[in-house]
C-alpha cells in the first residue's frame, strides 16, 4: 500500500519531527514545511513563494514542484475554482494525480487561525485560506470534494491532526494508516455535483482564476458546495 504524508504549516506539524519514517512511502511538504524534517520527497510551492524561504540544498532524490507541474494535474480534477485555491488542496490533488497513493494523510493543514496562539509552526503567518476568494467560500465543502474524488480513485483521505480542523476527513492515528480505507459516500449526490460542474464550466486552464472572476456566479458555487458537503454523508 502506498501511503503519502502531506505536511502543512499548522503549529501541530512539528509533532512529526520525531516520527520514524516507518510505513510512510512519500512525504510532500507545502511551502515552509520542508524545514520540519529533512527527509521530504517533494516540496510544492506557488510562484510567489519567497526565494529566501526555499531550501538552499535539495538532495538528488528530492524534487521541487511548481505551478508548471501542479496546474495541469489539478486541472484533471476540475481546476482551481471547484477544487479550492489553497496549497493544501493543490498538494493533495497533485499527489492524487502524480503518485496515485492508497492513503493521503495530512498534518498541519487544519486551516484554523486562532487570535491568541501562533498560527503557524514558525510563528504567525498569513492566514491565506481565509482570504476573500471565490474558490474558498467553504473550506469544508472543498475538502469533502477532495475526499470523494480521492475515494473514487481508491484513495483514502485522512487527517492526523488532533486539533480543530476545517477538513472533514476522518481523524486517525498514524499507526492506523495501513488499515484505513476510503469512506462510503452518496453516489447520487456526487453525480449531481459533477453534472453541475460540467454545466457551469468554470475551468481556467492557466490556473489564474482570479483573472476571470467576473464570470463566476457566487450563488452557483455556494449551491455546488452544498452538494459536495451533502454527498460526503453516506446515503
Amino acid at each position: 500500500m502506498s501511503i503519502v504524508l502531506i505536511l502543512g504549516s499548522g503549529p501541530n506539524v512539528v509533532t512529526c519531527r520525531t516520527w520514524e519514517r516507518g510505513n510512510l512511502d512519500k512525504i510532500v511538504a507545502i511551502n515552509n514545511a520542508w524545514s520540519v524534517r529533512p527527509d521530504w520527497d517533494y516540496l510544492i510551492h506557488p510562484e510567489d513563494f519567497s526565494p529566501d524561504r526555499r531550501p538552499v540544498n535539495v538532495a538528488p532524490q528530492q524534487q521541487v514542484i511548481t505551478a508548471d507541474d501542479y496546474v495541469p494535474l489539478q486541472n484533471r480534477f476540475g481546476g482551481f475554482v471547484y477544487a479550492g485555491g489553497t496549497m493544501a488542496f493543490t498538494a493533495a490533488y497533485w499527489t492524487l494525480a502524480a503518485l496515485r497513493p492508497k492513503v493521503i494523510a495530512m498534518l498541519g493543514c487544519d486551516m484554523v487561525y486562532p487570535d491568541d496562539t501562533p498560527t503557524h509552526f514558525y510563528g504567525n503567518g498569513d492566514p491565506d485560506p481565509l482570504r476573500a476568494d471565490v474558490t474558498l467560500r467553504s473550506l469544508e465543502a472543498k475538502s469533502a470534494r477532495l475526499m470523494i474524488l480521492g475515494a473514487l480513485q481508491g484513495c483514502a483521505m485522512v487527517n492526523l491532526s488532533d486539533s480543530e480542523s476545517r477538513l472533514v476527513f476522518p481523524k486517525v492515528h498514524r499507526d492506523q494508516l495501513p488499515d484505513v480505507r476510503p469512506l462510503q459516500f452518496d453516489r447520487k449526490t456526487v453525480e449531481q455535483a459533477q453534472a453541475a460542474e460540467t454545466r457551469l464550466g468554470y475551468i481556467v486552464q492557466s490556473g489564474r482564476y482570479w483573472l476571470e472572476q467576473d464570470r463566476f456566479d457566487v450563488a452557483e458555487i455556494d449551491a455546488l458546495d452544498a452538494l459536495w458537503l451533502r454527498s460526503a454523508r453516506p446515503a
